[in-house]
């Protein structure tokens, strides 16, 4: 039948002849491997490329060596150097001025030129600093130069703050400056006190350094300060209270700075100098080198007396700044520098006369 040829005959297409959609292939196993690496790969260059990116170029990685003659390089220098911006210190102790030449060169040519590198010379000694100083400085050879910072024991930067918060009490209350007042300096065989001595007399004031044992090492002492720096410097003998008393009657200023814990001047003898206008101590360990002195001082009265006292913290707050500020100079330097007591002075000044003139801004708003 016509029907039934319809529907199985030749006008229909085979079941056996009919062609399936061709459907995409599924990934091999090995395949989708493979792209899961390749992608992996990719990642991981971009991010050593980035870590490549972060890391510091050759020579800007802040380092600091420091010299020190002594058994040991000083703490306190150390983290001072740390906090004011150096990544790397490397400490050398026991150093000899006929060392420094050697290592200051494998300082300077294992860096390229310009590399932040800087040169800290410590110790206690401020003849024997200067002298490694001044070895650091002949062993470079252009363009491989650093900074060199020479503070023996903090005695630079203490002594500018010193010398600094003196001069300001003076300008303050009494329209005076260092130049031409008499200055006696008791402690002066130590580096605080030789150091606060010539500052104060290349501001041209008359200062006697006054000997509490023999005189001849002061002489000696003097002499040195002299030919090096051109200051002069008056030794006297201090050695009996009556020696100190006369000392005082004849002074502007008196300044200690004897070993922690010695008291050098008794309250007695503050009294009986009326002329004496102030009066400075480094010393932070009672007993304090000027009796009735307090630590934070700074141009308050002294018990029982109408002398200006300045005291150790007060001082050592100038000085905390002013070493850190000599480290960061280091740091910003466009040229080598070479940094002691004079860059010290000049410096304590500029931080203490920024201080008065924020001092005035803020009671002037206060008013206002």
């Amino acid at each position: 039948m016509r029907a039934s040829g319809d529907l199985t005959g030749s006008g229909a297409p085979h079941a056996g002849r009919m062609k399936r959609a061709r459907l995409p292939e599924k990934p091999t196993q090995r395949g989708a491997k493979s792209a899961v690496s390749a992608k992996s790969k990719k990642t991981q260059t971009r991010k050593q490329a980035k870590a490549r990116a972060k890391e510091p170029a050759i020579g800007s990685l802040p380092v600091l060596y420091m010299l020190s003659p002594q058994k040991f390089m000083s703490p306190f220098d150390c983290n001072m150097a740390i906090d004011s911006g150096y990544k790397v210190v490397l400490p050398y102790d026991g150093v000899a001025v006929g060392d420094v030449g050697a290592l200051v060169q494998d300082a300077i040519f294992s860096r390229p030129p310009k590399a932040c590198t800087g040169v800290f010379i410590g110790g206690k000694d401020i003849t024997l600093a200067l002298d490694m100083m001044a070895a650091a400085r002949a062993a470079m050879v252009p363009p491989f130069q650093v900074s060199v910072f020479a503070d023996p024991g903090g005695s630079f930067t203490t002594a500018a703050a010193m010398v600094t918060l003196v001069e300001r009490a003076l300008e303050r209350n009494f329209g005076r400056a260092l130049k031409g007042l008499r200055i006696s300096v008791f402690g002066a065989m130590g580096v605080v006190g030789f150091a606060s001595a010539v500052i104060a007399a290349l501001e041209g004031a008359k200062v006697r350094v006054v000997a509490h044992d023999t005189i001849e090492p002061l002489m000696a002492l003097a002499a040195f300060a002299k030919t090096r720096f051109g200051a002069t410097l008056e030794p006297v003998a201090g050695q009996a209270e009556a020696l100190k008393a006369r000392i005082l009657d004849v002074s502007d200023v008196a300044v200690t700075a004897g070993p922690a814990g010695v008291n050098i001047l008794p309250r007695r003898l503050i009294a009986r100098a009326p002329g004496l206008l102030v009066a400075a101590d480094v010393n932070a360990v009672a007993p304090y080198g000027i009796e009735g002195m307090e630590l934070f001082m700074d141009g308050a009265p002294l018990p029982g007396c109408s002398t200006l006292g300045v005291g150790a913290l007060a001082i050592g707050d100038v000085k905390y700044k002013t070493q850190a500020g000599l480290f960061r100079r280091m740091l910003t330097a466009a040229q080598p520098l070479d940094l002691d007591f004079r860059d010290a002075f000049t410096l304590a000044r500029e931080i203490v006369s920024e201080g008065q003139r924020r001092s005035v801004k803020g009671k002037a708003r206060a008013a206002a």
